[in-house]
């Protein structure tokens, strides 16, 4: 069982902040269960964001010999070398997530382990923001609004499948693992949340000839849906790409595979 450490004094006045969507996790039995399926182990090179008052830090450290989390609000990153068992093992990084180069922090070749509790705000763009290191990143564990992940591991021909999950899907395989209670949280979000897993691909199974291409053509359909694919995509397929593309014309989006996305992309006029 791994131990969580009491909340500092000091935690009992910190209030949450909406402009951060702030939401701290202090359910036991749930903070265990993330790192359990999160498996660090000594040597590797984990990365926490969003640690707050390090509910999953303190865990995390426990079974790390390096921790480096990333925090945006200042009064939490101070306070957070009284908050872990093993301080000396910590690094933290005081800045915007969102803005932030990763790849600053690979070191000796080792690939990013990533994990964090999310804000539900800045969700989908951190997402895609950590994307862009996929090569140098081996894992990444995170808690999410229940309904984002469904949409991101969702399977064609479903009302949750949309351009989150094909453009996820073409970077990582994604797993749902498990359902978090909003009084998991304090404050309780008014959401139900999930802990998932995303693996990039070291060689994706399927590549774009121009990945961004893929990902306009995609946003451009979905903002669509009820439309069939020939109506929503005139002036950017060619008359023949459909029939080249091995795609029906009046399909709707969300019928469409993965593979079909690409094979359409790769037809767009220039």
């Amino acid at each position: 069982m791994y131990q969580i450490n009491a909340l500092n004094p000091k935690d009992e006045g910190h209030k949450a902040r909406k402009r951060f969507g702030q939401n701290f996790l202090h359910d036991q039995r749930v903070i265990a269960k993330i790192v359990r399926s999160v498996n660090p182990r000594a040597g590797e090179n984990v990365v926490e964001i969003g640690p707050g008052l390090a509910a999953l830090t303190s865990p995390l450290i426990g079974e790390c010999d390096a921790l480096t989390v990333v925090e945006l609000d200042r009064d939490l990153a101070a306070g957070l070398p009284e908050r872990v068992p093993h301080p000396e093992r910590l690094t933290i990084i005081e800045v915007d997530a969102l803005k932030y180069d990763f790849n600053e922090l690979v070191k000796d070749g080792r690939p990013l382990r990533v994990v964090g509790n999310l804000p539900y705000n800045i969700s989908t763009p951190l997402l895609f923001h950590l994307l862009e290191f996929g090569s140098k990143v081996k894992d990444m564990h995170f808690m999410l609004q229940k309904e984002v992940v469904e949409r991101i591991t969702a399977e064609p021909n479903t009302k949750e499948y949309g351009r989150l999950s094909v453009m996820i899907q073409y970077y990582c395989q994604p797993t749902f693992l498990f359902e978090v209670p909003a009084g998991a949280f304090n404050p309780p979000p008014k959401v139900t949340s999930a802990v998932f897993r995303l693996v990039p691909y070291e060689q994706k199974p399927i590549i774009a000839k121009d990945e961004k291409a893929l990902a306009r053509l995609v946003a451009h359909v979905f903002t669509q849906r009820r439309k069939t694919l020939r109506n929503s995509l005139k002036g950017m397929i060619a008359e023949d790409g459909f029939e080249k593309a091995g795609v029906d014309p009046m399909a709707r989006p969300e019928t469409l595979t993965l593979a079909q996305f690409v094979a359409l992309a790769d037809q767009m006029v220039a």
